[in-house]
């Protein structure tokens, strides 16, 4: 905890909502400090700049309203998406992946105003804490960080709402009521979780889903689409090229209209609690399906398996918040380095939310007809050498055999 005599001015993350309006509130109450308040548009499909107008009306000079939908996908989500990540084995990082550059801007902005502190609404139980701090820590290990959930004493909603109504913060009538489950959004995914679905053996209703139709309400005839990538990253869809937002936004839309996209998972976090939510990722669902379409026929066998042992470790890395440190980056240029002749299109079926790879095609393909045809022809494989390959990769397994029959 900093000492409210040490902070003069504070970057704090500010989305515009109650949580952080209040937030803002306190910090200059508790620590006479100036605030600078930044907001990005992560593609979380609400409107931002009703931000801008809340923080003049809380007395805010240095605003910040950035639109990072670009940003976010070309040098975040798509280099994930290089390493097939997948944390224990199906969340596909939506939440975990913005944080370092939200971080990033929070420093810079420090930088820019002069500040000497950044702030963010995460709660003390959650792993997004630990994102922001690590990755500002490791953008600037000097910077002071205020967490105030773990600091003041406003730790239940009736206190939360008396503090914005003895301090005029408008409260929206909606906020007044306890909120049924808490959201988090961005360009890559929606991330539901608490109150009504803390209980893991119940269904999540399905009010909670925003970006999907169920599987059973979608459409009954399929969806084909054709993707098209460069060096590892989604350039097109159907023969239009894109930029990276573009190409997720169209992603979204097209999965969320098949149903395509709904995780539910109890996952374990960083802080050492099991947690349930539930993860809507139609375009990340699509995208990955077919990063692994194209890789399939483009990367060597040794290259893809040695991605697939280090994806658990790289994808972990990610979820903890240690996307700014040098194991993920020497990871990311392995994995970058891999994807050098990651190129062509992959087409695929989607279909109630499922994604199938149904074509794949690439000018650097390492498929070979000639070779796995079953008819007569292939003139650089002589089946008669496979019976040497077996014997010797055999060798050690009859050397044990006899040994079991020797001592019986």
């Amino acid at each position: 905890m900093s000492q409210s005599g040490d902070i003069k001015k504070v970057v704090l993350a500010y989305s515009g909502g109650l949580d952080t309006s209040i937030i803002l509130k306190w910090l200059k109450m508790t620590y006479n400090c100036e605030v600078v308040t930044f907001t990005a548009d992560l593609g979380q499909g609400e409107e931002i700049e009703s931000a801008r107008k809340k923080a003049e009306m809380m007395g805010i000079k240095e605003i910040y309203i950035e639109d990072v939908r670009e940003e976010f996908v070309r040098d975040f989500v798509f280099p994930m998406f290089r390493a097939n990540a997948l944390y224990e084995g199906v969340y596909l990082l939506g939440t975990s992946i913005a944080r370092p550059l939200i971080s990033k801007r929070l420093i810079e902005i420090a930088k820019e105003t002069g500040a000497d502190a950044i702030s963010h609404g995460a709660t003390g139980k959650g792993n997004d804490q630990v994102r922001f701090e690590l990755a500002a820590y490791a953008l600037n290990p000097d910077i002071k960080i205020i967490a105030p959930w773990r600091e003041w004493d406003l730790t239940s909603r009736t206190r939360l709402l008396e503090f914005a109504e003895a301090n005029q913060i408008p409260i929206a009538k909606d906020k007044r009521g306890e909120a049924p489950f808490s959201v988090d959004a961005n360009l890559l995914h929606t991330s539901s979780e608490g109150k009504v679905l803390e209980d893991p053996s119940v269904e999540a209703p399905e009010y909670v889903y925003s970006r999907t139709v169920s599987p059973e309400e979608a459409p009954d005839k399929a969806t084909f689409i054709e993707v098209g990538f460069e060096k590892g990253d989604a350039v097109s869809i159907d023969g239009e090229v894109m930029s990276p937002a573009t190409i997720l936004t169209r992603l979204n839309k097209l999965g969320g209209t098949n149903g395509i996209g709904r995780l539910d998972l109890v996952e374990n976090r960083y802080v050492g609690m099991k947690s349930r939510g539930i993860y809507e990722t139609p375009g990340g669902t699509i995208l990955l399906a077919a990063h692994r379409g194209i890789e399939s026929i483009t990367l060597d066998r040794g290259a893809a398996h040695l991605k697939d042992e280090i994806m658990p470790k790289y994808a972990e890395l990610i979820y903890n918040g240690f996307w700014y440190s040098p194991e993920r980056e020497m990871l990311q240029a392995l994995i970058d380095k891999s994807q050098e002749q990651v190129a062509g299109t992959v087409r695929l079926k989607l279909y109630k939310g499922n994604v199938d790879v149904v074509g794949r095609s690439s000018p650097n393909s390492l498929y070979d007809e000639d070779l796995v045809t079953f008819e007569e022809g292939a003139v650089s494989y002589d089946h008669n050498d496979a019976a040497g390959f077996i014997k010797l990769n055999a060798l050690r397994l009859r050397t044990l055999a006899n040994r079991t029959k020797n001592n019986k």
